[in-house]
């Protein structure tokens, strides 16, 4: 199988915690060789993260940061910021989540970068950008959801405001830098030169609250709480069976009629409180009403029986354990295997892009500095003799 459509890219990723390892995972996963440079005495942090451990390896870690090349190297020797020069002379990507100011600090920002090698590419995911009155706030998921609205608009209707389950400040800043990386690449084979790319988790947050942000920039009504429903839309939302919880979406015309005829109630399609969108929207209490009781009449998976085979969209609520083994996760590719050297067998989530030409890599979170000698001997052309200097004054490790 051919080689991933990034291969021949070099990254190199200074990046630590979640933001930044995720998008240089992605860039991994494409084919591109990262090179996870750490700081010495522990590396990124996430290394020792629990409460959960395989072997003596952080499942956090181990799980945003396969396909990576480990070299330990301190930036801030003048000897550690010469080798850094001699990588970025041979890589095309480098990739950061520093407060800003730190690249300047170093001596590692874009303007020196891009006097060694014209054609780098840096990309920097802060916390809420490098100008701006909270450029020097740190930053956290619960911080950025709570600041870009996310959380004022999760939770149950007269609730307080929730954070969602998951990272999602993190994520989605990681995303939009590995995918500012693409279009900057593409950039440069058009020109031939490289180019700053900036992202950061605040921006990226607000950017998931489509289409809600535009709703109310057109009609200035403040998106409220809605729970599991749709604020518009209904049947829209959860609704508990037997067993468990059942998701469907009732609303169009179509759908609306097939899910009366799934839950035996004909004499609710056309009923004047329920016939129409708007109907359905003014008397939402009325409705709920109606469907919870027979909802609770059978379990989820007979419910899912009917509405699938009818052609509603339904799904059940799954905690992970049942999203993981779940068939289609299967059919994806979404679970895979890797052999680590220390914590055997690593089982993580998959990248959902599947390309027809191309693979994407599985190869285990790197150890510690695993690849350091690699990375001075093979790509750098360092003789052993100077390697061993390099280590002995802690430069490397």
């Amino acid at each position: 199988m051919a080689a991933g459509p990034l291969a021949g890219v070099r990254v190199l990723d200074l990046s630590t915690m979640l933001s930044g390892p995720f998008g240089g995972m992605i860039l991994g996963d494409l084919g591109a060789d990262v090179i996870k440079i750490e700081t010495p005495g522990g590396g990124d942090g996430t290394r020792r993260f629990g409460p959960y451990f395989v072997a003596g390896e952080s499942a956090y870690f181990l799980s945003i940061n396969r396909n990576k090349r480990s070299l330990v190297l301190n930036l801030k020797l003048e000897d550690g910021r010469k080798v850094f020069y001699d990588l970025v002379r041979r890589s095309d990507v480098v990739l950061e989540n520093f407060r800003p100011g730190v690249v300047e600090r170093l001596k590692i920002d874009y303007a020196t970068l891009q006097a060694i090698n014209p054609r780098i590419i840096c990309c920097g995911c802060s916390g809420f950008g490098s100008a701006g009155p909270y450029a020097e706030r740190p930053a956290f998921d619960i911080v950025v959801q709570a600041q870009s609205g996310a959380m004022s608009m999760t939770g149950e209707v007269d609730g307080p405001p929730m954070k969602l389950g998951v990272a999602v400040g993190d994520v989605s800043g990681g995303m939009y830098a590995a995918m500012g990386v693409l279009a900057a690449l593409h950039g440069r084979a058009m020109t031939g030169e490289g180019q700053q790319v900036e992202t950061d988790m605040f921006s990226a947050t607000l950017s998931w609250l489509v289409p809600w942000t535009g709703f109310y920039l057109a009609s200035g009504e403040v998106p409220r709480r809605t729970g599991t429903s749709h604020p518009q839309n209904f049947p829209f939302q959860a609704y508990p069976t037997r067993d468990g919880h059942i998701v469907f979406n009732g609303h169009p015309p179509k759908f609306w009629s097939l899910l009366c005829g799934c839950l035996g109630l004909p004499e609710v399609e056309n009923d004047p409180r329920f016939a129409t969108d708007e109907a359905r929207r003014r008397n939402k209490e009325a409705l709920d009403a109606v469907l919870e009781p027979r909802l609770r009449s059978k379990t989820t998976a007979e419910w899912l029986d009917l509405l699938v085979a009818a052609g509603v969209p339904a799904g059940p609520i799954n905690g992970v354990a049942e999203a993981l083994a779940d068939p289609q996760v299967r059919a994806n590719h979404m679970l895979l295997e890797m052999e680590h050297p220390k914590a055997g067998t690593v089982r993580a989530t998959g990248n959902p892009m599947r390309l027809s030409k191309g693979r994407t890599r599985h190869d285990p979170p790197p150890l510690l500095g695993q690849h350091s000698d690699e990375v001075l001997a093979e790509l750098l052309g360092y003789p052993a003799e100077e390697i061993r200097r390099l280590r002995d004054a802690g430069v490397v490790a």
